[in-house]
């Protein structure tokens, strides 16, 4: 254990103590820090004091960590796609292929490696911007993520999120003709154990995605579709309820193909400074039949 000692900035007024700590020890999970809080490791001014306390200039703070408890995560110099950044939130453009954060497999090549180099390659040391994800897509989906840059406007975020202010539309190459033009899918997902996958499940939470046609070919369609609902792999498993598969998911009856023709073109949010609403749009990159 490594005892730290640290003085609160004029910057860091009205913070509160565990988003000061997020941001000291960038390499710490969230959850190691608030139970190393809880459990009394952790003293302001010679007090202990919750996760929430709101901190003044001069607070001093002693705290004892691990600091050999580090995670997976580490900065790697990996390009990012950025589409919009300022001192709140980065919008990118996530590749097909790049796993979203670190797992017990994979440890490095991850958006939050290579967000974590970039929000930290020129800030001055000893100060961390720890990446907040709000939401995910997953590995093989391609396309837009707003990530929060502060422990404030990610709870901003993760709120607009859940009271359904952030909207969401994705593109897809769907197998086959689909028939009608518009629609909505409604299938309950749930997880079956023994194959380690979700799919619809009667026992499942209830979930809708809206869809419209946007152009017809002879083998494929390529969709539009509107998650009303956020469940794992929500839209992959509900067009293969439509009995359209999307072309790359071999797992759900898609063809074999470079890639899983999934991408996240339109985030559109309020910014959690201001409320001003921002709009993102993007292209996918090989699809097949163009789009």
């Amino acid at each position: 254990m490594t005892r730290f000692e640290l003085t609160v900035t004029e910057n860091e007024r009205r913070m509160r103590l565990e988003d000061l700590l997020f941001g000291r020890f960038g390499g710490l999970s969230k959850m190691y820090i608030r139970q190393a809080v809880k459990d009394g490791s952790c003293e302001v001014n010679g007090r202990h004091e919750n996760v929430g306390a709101r901190l003044s200039p001069g607070d001093f703070i002693e705290i004892e960590l691990d600091i050999g408890r580090e995670n997976a995560m580490r900065a790697e110099a990996i390009p990012l796609n950025v589409i919009f950044e300022d001192a709140e939130i980065i919008v990118i453009d996530k590749p097909a292929g790049m796993l979203v954060h670190p797992s017990h497999r994979d440890k490095t090549g991850t958006l939050l490696n290579a967000l974590t180099f970039h929000l930290n390659e020129h800030l001055q040391e000893g100060r961390v911007i720890r990446p907040g994800l709000v939401h995910r897509l997953d590995k093989q989906t391609s396309g837009l993520m707003v990530v929060a840059k502060n422990a404030r406007s990610h709870r901003i975020l993760a709120a607009h999120f859940r009271k359904k202010l952030i909207k969401k539309l994705y593109l897809a190459r769907a197998e086959g003709i689909v028939g009608p033009d518009a629609g909505v899918i409604e299938a309950a997902i749930g997880r079956f154990p023994e194959l380690k996958q979700w799919g619809v499940q009667a026992e499942g939470k209830m979930s809708e995605t809206r869809f419209n046609v946007i152009t017809r070919d002879g083998e494929t369609t390529l969709l539009r579709l509107e998650p009303i609902t956020g469940r794992t792999n929500q839209l992959r498993i509900h067009c293969q309820h439509l009995g359209h598969p999307i072309v790359g998911d071999v797992a759900r009856g898609g063809r074999e193909f470079e890639r899983l023709c999934l991408h996240a073109e339109y985030l559109a949010f309020f910014h959690p400074n201001g409320g001003e609403f921002l709009e993102f749009r993007s292209t996918p990159s090989g699809f097949p039949n163009g789009l």
